[in-house]
């Protein structure tokens, strides 16, 4: 009976003799169809409809019954318009050409003090000098996440031929060649990664401490970094109450389809407070909802910054 009244609740009302003829044409109806894949997609909706809202009671409460109608919709009547632009031109900022460089050092245990004291003494300086456009925003270690690791983040003011320009005027330093060389000899592996700014975050500014800081690193599935960042331009007023939003960036050049969100917390005990409060106010749970499925994998370090970085 569940299925006759799923098929038209008007078949409940009709007599015995007539209701068997009926069901009986539709069935020769449904035998008749050559379009497999349409029968397919009704097992397939019902499916998928008792899956996700298994899933969406313990992400919301509120509002399910109009979520879960549009979750169907884009699932099967959503319309996807051919790309009609990279997606480093819809989500960057257009008011600046800033490039960002973040670099990932593993050092050897043994050697992470003398490391630190390099750093603190030769990056400072390519900081400060004019004759460099380039910024650093920010140099840490990791506490929590992958040890024994440095963090730095540059920013240059120019875009990829800045970035170009420092590179070519540091090769013909001595003083930096000779950093490279000692640095080199301090670590075990290294990677970087090319950034553009999303552009519904602020820009990295110089803070006042102390705070420790985190990195939230996401894979991305290949082709949802516009829907990420849709999502994430609305969800953002919800964590920006304590001031610990610092940056967003997602990658051009390196490993890509990542993004990766700096925050700045007064301490562990305040992250979690903050995290918390984020989900009593109306909105966040839908965005955690649609952004975790674009995730493949993602990563959180805890960071403490070195005594000379701009971030603090």
């Amino acid at each position: 009976m569940q299925f006759i009244a799923w098929l038209d609740p008007g078949l409940l009302k009709l007599q015995t003799g007539e209701l068997l003829k009926t069901i009986i044409k539709i069935i020769k109806k449904i035998q008749t169809i050559k379009n497999e894949t349409q029968l397919k997609m009704i097992s397939e909706y019902h499916a998928l409809r008792h899956t996700k809202s298994y899933i969406y009671r313990g992400l919301a409460s509120s509002s399910q019954k109009a979520r879960e109608d549009s979750w169907l919709r884009s699932l099967f009547v959503r319309k996807v318009d051919p790309r009609k632009d990279a997606h480093s031109n819809v989500l960057a900022k257009k008011e600046t050409s800033n490039l960002y460089k973040i670099q990932f050092h593993n050092v050897k245990p043994e050697c992470l003090e003398s490391y630190n004291k390099l750093c603190e003494e030769v990056l400072p300086k390519i900081h400060a000098d004019e004759e460099y456009p380039c910024t650093l925003v920010g140099t840490w270690n990791t506490w929590y996440g992958e040890q024994d690791q440095a963090v730095h983040l540059w920013r240059y003011e120019g875009g990829y031929p800045a970035l170009t320009e420092v590179m070519n005027k540091l090769r013909k330093k001595k003083e930096f060649t000779e950093f490279r060389k000692a640095r080199g000899n301090m670590l075990l592996s290294r990677k970087n990664q090319l950034l553009l700014e999303f552009s519904f975050w602020n820009e990295p500014v110089p803070r006042k401490g102390p705070n420790i800081y985190e990195l939230r690193s996401y894979q991305l599935r290949p082709g949802t970094m516009i829907e990420w960042g849709n999502h994430w331009a609305r969800a953002i007023r919800y964590r920006q109450d304590g001031d610990e939003a610092i940056a967003g960036f997602f990658s051009q050049i390196g490993h890509l389809y990542m993004v990766h969100h700096l925050w700045a917390y007064k301490d562990l005990q305040t992250r979690d407070d903050i995290r918390n409060s984020a989900w009593q106010k109306d909105g966040w749970d839908e965005c955690v909802y649609y952004t975790v499925p674009l995730i493949q994998e993602m990563e959180s370090r805890i960071m403490i910054p070195l005594k000379n970085s701009p971030l603090q």
